[in-house]
C-alpha cells in the first residue's frame, strides 16, 4: 500500500501543468536531438544546465530525463529511414532497422522500435518504483566506510565497462579525481590547487567544464566529418505491424527490457551497452542467425526496449546511492546539487515529492514520446536537410550564454574553451570523457568519506576491511579490476562495441 500512496504522491506532482509542460519540452528535446546525429543527450544535457538555475527542482530533473530516454527513441528514426544513427545507443538498430526500410518495411521497423521502447520504459519504471525504495533503506544504514567503498566500486565499474583501453580509462578517472579536489578543503578550509586565482576557490564550474567537455568538444570533433547526410524520399505506407510481426518480435522486447532493466543499473552501462547486449543475445539464440544483418525485425524490437530500460533504470543509482552510473547521470547529480540537495538515500525520505514525481513522470513521459515520434516522423525526418553550417554556431553562441549565465563571468567562459580543447584532445588520443566526469563528481565525496572514516576509527585503516559490507564492495572491486585486465576480457571489450 506505501507504493500505492507514493505513487499517488508522486502523479501529483508530476500532473502540475509546469511539470507536465516541462515533461513535454525535454521529450520533445530528446527527441530533436535524438533525431539529428552529432549533438547527444550528454551535450545537450550540459548546454540546458543553466536554465534549471530559475526552475523547482522536480522539475528542472523531469525536463532533463526526458531529454536523456528521448533521445533513446528519436534515435532509432534516423537510424531506420537513413542509416544513420542519432544516438550512440541507436547504432545497433542501423544493422536490421535499414535494411527493413530497404524491403519497404521502413513504417513495420518504427511502429516495433517506438511500441518496444513504450513497453521497456514502462517496465523499467516499475522495476525503479518497486527496488529504489528498498535499495534506498539499505544505503542509510551506510556508514562512511561502506559509502567510500561503494563509490571506489562504482568508479572500478565504470572503468570496466568503458570503451577502448583500460589503461587509458583509468588515467581519465585518475584526472578526474585530481580536478575535483581543486578548491577549498571542506575540512580545513585551505585552498588547494587554486594558484590564487578567486574564481577556482570554491572549485571549477561544473557547468563550464561539462558544457566545454562535451558539447563544444563533440562541435569540433563532428565539424571534422564531410560525408553528407542523405534524407530518405521513400513513402512510409503504414505504421502498424502484422500479426507474424507481433509474433516475432514480442519475445524479444520481454529479454530486451529485462536486459535494459538490469545492465542499466550497472555503472557505465545505460543505454548502449544495453542496446548491444540485448542484440547478441537475440542473434545467438535465434533458431536463423542469418536473418540478422539482413532486416529481422527482433534485430530492432530488442535493442530499441534494451536501450530505453537501461537509459531509465540508470536513475536507481543515482536517486539511491548518489552514484552516478553514466555521464548522464553524473550531470543529473551536478543538477541536484546545483539546487543544493546531496544526491542519496535522504532523497526519498527528505524530498518525497521530488524522488516518485519524478518516477511518475517518467510514465507519462513515454506516453508522450510514442505520440511525438510515430505521427511526426515525417517532420523529424526534414530536420535532417538542417546544413551543420547553421546547426552548430547556434549551439555554440547557446553554450557561451549558458556558460557566462552560471555565475555572470567571463571566467566560466574561458574554463568552457579550455574545457572544449581538452576534450577534442581526449577524443583524438581516444580517451573517453565519461570516466573524467565520474572520477571529478565522485572524488571530493570519496575523499571526505575516506577522511570521515579515518576520523571515526581514529586512523585505523582496518575498518575498512573489518566492516562486512564495505570489504565484500572492495572485494568486488579488487576482482572486477583484475578480470577487466586479463587479456581475455580486454579482447572482449575491445569487440563488443564494433558490428558484425
Amino acid at each position: 500500500m506505501d507504493i500505492l500512496a507514493n505513487l499517488a504522491l508522486g502523479f501529483g506532482v508530476a500532473f502540475t501543468p509546469i511539470n507536465l509542460g516541462y515533461a513535454f519540452l525535454g521529450s520533445l528535446v530528446g527527441t530533436l536531438i535524438g533525431v539529428l546525429p552529432g549533438i547527444g543527450p550528454v551535450a545537450t544535457i550540459a548546454m540546458l544546465l543553466p536554465i534549471t538555475y530559475g526552475l523547482p527542482t522536480v522539475t528542472a530533473l523531469i525536463m532533463l530525463a526526458g531529454i536523456y530516454y528521448g533521445a533513446s527513441y528519436g534515435g532509432s528514426t534516423t537510424a531506420i529511414l537513413v542509416n544513420l544513427p542519432g544516438e550512440m545507443s541507436s547504432v545497433i538498430t542501423v544493422i536490421d532497422g535499414h535494411q527493413m526500410a530497404r524491403q519497404g518495411r521502413a513504417g513495420a521497423a518504427l511502429c516495433i522500435a517506438a511500441l518496444g521502447s513504450f513497453f521497456a520504459g514502462t517496465v523499467a519504471t516499475t522495476v525503479i518504483a518497486a527496488f529504489a525504495p528498498p535499495l534506498a533503506e539499505v544505503a542509510l544504514k551506510f556508514d562512511a566506510a561502506e559509502y567510500f567503498a561503494l563509490m571506489v566500486l562504482g568508479l572500478v565499474s565504470a572503468i570496466a565497462l568503458a570503451q577502448g583501453s583500460v589503461l587509458k580509462a583509468v588515467l581519465m578517472a585518475i584526472l578526474g579525481l585530481l580536478f575535483g579536489i581543486i578548491g577549498t578543503d571542506v575540512n580545513t578550509g585551505t585552498s588547494r590547487f587554486a594558484f590564487n586565482i578567486p574564481e577556482l576557490i570554491d572549485g571549477i564550474g561544473f557547468v563550464a567544464m561539462t558544457m566545454g567537455l562535451f558539447a563544444f568538444a563533440e562541435i569540433a570533433t563532428n565539424l571534422e566529418k564531410t560525408e553528407g547526410r542523405h534524407v530518405m524520399t521513400a513513402k512510409i505506407d503504414s505504421l502498424w505491424i502484422t500479426w507474424k510481426e507481433f509474433k516475432q518480435s514480442f519475445g524479444a522486447i520481454l529479454r530486451g527490457s529485462a536486459i535494459g532493466s538490469l545492465l542499466g543499473i550497472l555503472p557505465g552501462g545505460g543505454a548502449t551497452l544495453s542496446s548491444f547486449a540485448s542484440y547478441t543475445v537475440e542473434k545467438k539464440i535465434s533458431s536463423d542467425p542469418s536473418r540478422f544483418g539482413k532486416g529481422a525485425i527482433e534485430g530492432v524490437a530488442g535493442p530499441e526496449a534494451a536501450n530505453n530500460a537501461g537509459a531509465q533504470t540508470s536513475f536507481i543509482p543515482m536517486l539511491t546511492l548518489g552514484i552516478p552510473s553514466n555521464a548522464v547521470m553524473a550531470l543529473m547529480v551536478g543538477a541536484l546539487i546545483i539546487h543544493d540537495i546531496q544526491p542519496g538515500p535522504q532523497i526519498m525520505t527528505k524530498t518525497p515529492e521530488l524522488f516518485w514525481g519524478l518516477i511518475a513522470s517518467m510514465w507519462i513521459g513515454n506516453v508522450m514520446l510514442v505520440i511525438l515520434n510515430l505521427p511526426l516522423i515525417g517532420l523529424w525526418v526534414k530536420l535532417l536537410s538542417v546544413p551543420y553550417r547553421l546547426l552548430y554556431p547556434m549551439i555554440v553562441l547557446c553554450c557561451t550564454i549558458g556558460a557566462y549565465s552560471a555565475n555572470n563571468n567571463m571566467f566560466d567562459v574561458g574554463v568552457a574553451i579550455a574545457f572544449g580543447i581538452a576534450g577534442y584532445v581526449f577524443v583524438k588520443l581516444g580517451c573517453e570523457p565519461a570516466p573524467f566526469l565520474l572520477g571529478y563528481i565522485l572524488g571530493p565525496m570519496l575523499e571526505e568519506n575516506l577522511r570521515r572514516a579515518l576520523v571515526l576509527s581514529r586512523g585505523d585503516y582496518s575498518v575498512f576491511v573489518t566492516r562486512p559490507i564495505s570489504v565484500v564492495m572492495l572485494a568486488i572491486a579488487a576482482v572486477l579490476l583484475v578480470v577487466t585486465v586479463l587479456p581475455a576480457v580486454r579482447k572482449t571489450r575491445d569487440t563488443v562495441f564494433q558490428e558484425d
